[in-house]
C-alpha cells in the first residue's frame, strides 16, 4: 500500500469526515478508498464491452396508458440482460420494481436509460457496477 499526501480546503474534509461518521468508518483513509474506488469504477470510466452487474429501481404509475406492455417489451427485447426483478405494489396507483442485470456495460445502460425515461416512470436509479475480467470467473 502506498501513502499519498492530499490538500482538501475545510468545507470538503468536513463533508469527509461525516461521511467517516455516519458511514461507520475507522477513519478517513478507509472513506477516501471508498469514494475513489465508486468515482473510478463509475461505467463512464470503463470499457463498454466490459461486463457488469446492476440494479435497476424505479417507480412507476401503473395507471399510465401502455405502460405496463411498454416496460415488459423492454425487458424482454433484452432478456438476456435480466437475472431477476422484484414487484412490489406500493399504494393503489404506484408500483415499484427493481431488476438484476448483467450483461455488456453498454446494453445494460442503454436498457436502463430506457426504462427510466418512459413516461409514467417517476423515479429510477442504476447502480451499475463492472467486472474486471479477473472477477468473472466465478460461478455457481
Amino acid at each position: 500500500m502506498q501513502r499519498v499526501t492530499i490538500s482538501l480546503d475545510d468545507a470538503l474534509l468536513a463533508v469527509i469526515d461525516e461521511r467517516v461518521t455516519t458511514h461507520g468508518y475507522q477513519g478517513r483513509s478507509e472513506a477516501i478508498r471508498d469514494l475513489l474506488r465508486a468515482g473510478l469504477l463509475e461505467p463512464e470510466a470503463a470499457n463498454p464491452d466490459d461486463t457488469c452487474v446492476a440494479t435497476l429501481s424505479y417507480v412507476y404509475d401503473h395507471g399510465t396508458r401502455e405502460l405496463s406492455k411498454r416496460l415488459n417489451s423492454a425487458f424482454h427485447e433484452h432478456h438476456d440482460l435480466t437475472l431477476s426483478t422484484l414487484h412490489v405494489h406500493l399504494d393503489q396507483g404506484k408500483c415499484m420494481e427493481v431488476s438484476v442485470l448483467k450483461g455488456s456495460i453498454k446494453h445494460v445502460t442503454a436498457l436502463t436509460r430506457q426504462v427510466m425515461a418512459e413516461r409514467g416512470v417517476r423515479h429510477g436509479a442504476a447502480q451499475i457496477i463492472p467486472l474486471p475480467s479477473d472477477e468473472g470467473g466465478h460461478s455457481h
